[in-house]
């Protein structure tokens, strides 16, 4: 009765809406920046996968429909562009500078972090892509010989991280400016801190997102012609 009910796709799908509306209300009822929808709802899956003993496999049953909807969520980010796409083509060239200065830098500092800390290439190469949107991270790791698993958590860490820290980054370095606010979190944290960029502004949201998308194509382009495997 118990396999019936864990193994079908449908739990998987309920207790993922079940957490991340869990972490909607605790974000929401806090006003926490720690308590991020998405990590609250990672904790929460996790928590309830280990403590029932489920398989990760029967999870992946209803999460692969989920996965679905990643590509339609982020391509709604062009309606964004386009309503502030006069002001994307005024700061062009700021968003080029930019994003491809942010990912060399990122890359970059992995790598010298990566020798100086002695880690296998493997794990070095999982974690160069950390900074783009999963699916095109997964690609870039497994052509420069990366390990996928190692690359989604490095993505996922890096998004939710990106996601909190922004705004008191800002604060911290008094950035007002929402062009420079929306290109640096679009090139550092891809789509979960775009996700932010949005609530700061539309202006930030619009131009994380070209960011992010630009920064994607760079971190492709450099990865596999710096690391080939």
């Amino acid at each position: 009765m118990m396999k019936a009910l864990f193994s079908s796709p449908l739990f998987a799908i309920a207790l993922s809406v079940f957490a991340y509306m869990a972490g909607l209300w605790l974000n929401r009822k806090t006003h926490l920046a720690l308590f991020n929808p998405l990590l609250v709802a990672y904790v929460i899956v996790i928590s309830f996968l280990i403590v029932f003993s489920i398989p990760l496999e029967w999870y992946e049953k209803g999460g692969s429909f989920i996965d679905l909807f990643l590509a339609p969520a982020t391509t709604v980010l062009a309606l964004t562009i386009y309503r502030q796409r006069s002001i994307v083509r005024q700061h062009l060239l700021a968003v080029f500078a930019g994003t491809i200065a942010g990912s060399i830098a990122s890359m970059g500092f992995i790598w010298v972090l990566s020798r100086i800390l002695n880690l296998p290439e493997d794990i070095a190469f999982s974690l160069l892509p950390k900074s783009i949107t999963t699916p095109l991270a997964i690609a870039v790791s497994n052509s420069i010989g990366g390990i996928q698993a190692v690359t989604v958590l490095a993505v996922i860490i890096t998004g939710i991280t990106g996601n909190i820290l922004a705004p008191i980054v800002f604060r911290l370095f008094r950035i007002k400016d929402e062009i420079v606010q929306g290109i640096s979190i679009g090139t550092a944290s891809h789509a979960v801190g775009t996700s932010k960029a949005l609530e700061l502004g539309e202006i930030q949201g619009a131009l994380s997102s070209v960011a992010m998308a630009i920064s994607g194509i760079i971190t492709v382009i450099v990865a596999t012609v710096v690391f080939p495997a």
